[in-house]
């Protein structure tokens, strides 16, 4: 399990476990807004189905309390760098703070690998271009395919 005590407006802790025999139909069937869908599939098996064919992607369940509430995936490059991907909340669950929860832990989890920590977004996606913005990610400048490439930046300490 991956927990930063993070929790979501409804005061449920955040955490991200590993997708098992328990919980992986629940991740499955997590579907976003239907005017994310231009951003991410209709629903998180897509996503499971891309971590079970490829060794590059791991996928995590979104909890808040013990109610699974999201899918997230991450993966290595073949630079070293570490990936976020694949992240899908809930359409019921969205809005409570869960996503930026979500990012911030991962984010920070792999920063604490000492890798640069990366994930990309399609341009037209204004909310997630300005949350991952607040989180500390700083587009690159690079694209992939038709998505902007930003790297996590960690404020100072202080």
């Amino acid at each position: 399990m991956i927990d930063s005590v993070l929790r979501d407006r409804a005061g449920r802790q955040v955490t991200l476990r590993p997708v098992d025999d328990d919980n992986w139909r629940a991740v499955a069937d997590i579907a976003p807004r239907d005017d994310q869908r231009a951003w991410v599939p209709a629903l998180a098996a897509r996503y499971l189905l891309l971590t079970m064919r490829s060794d590059v992607w791991t996928s995590l369940a979104v909890y808040a309390g013990e109610t699974v509430v999201g899918h997230v995936m991450w993966g290595v490059d073949d630079d070293g760098s570490r990936w976020i991907g694949g992240m899908v909340i809930d359409a019921a669950e969205q809005d409570r703070g869960i996503g930026r929860a979500t990012v911030r832990t991962l984010a920070g989890w792999l920063a604490g690998q000492g890798h640069p920590v990366r994930l990309s977004y399609h341009p037209d996606n204004l909310p997630a271009a300005a949350l991952y913005r607040s989180l500390g990610f700083r587009p690159t400048g690079a694209m992939e395919d038709d998505e902007v490439i930003a790297e996590f930046t960690p404020a100072p300490p202080g």
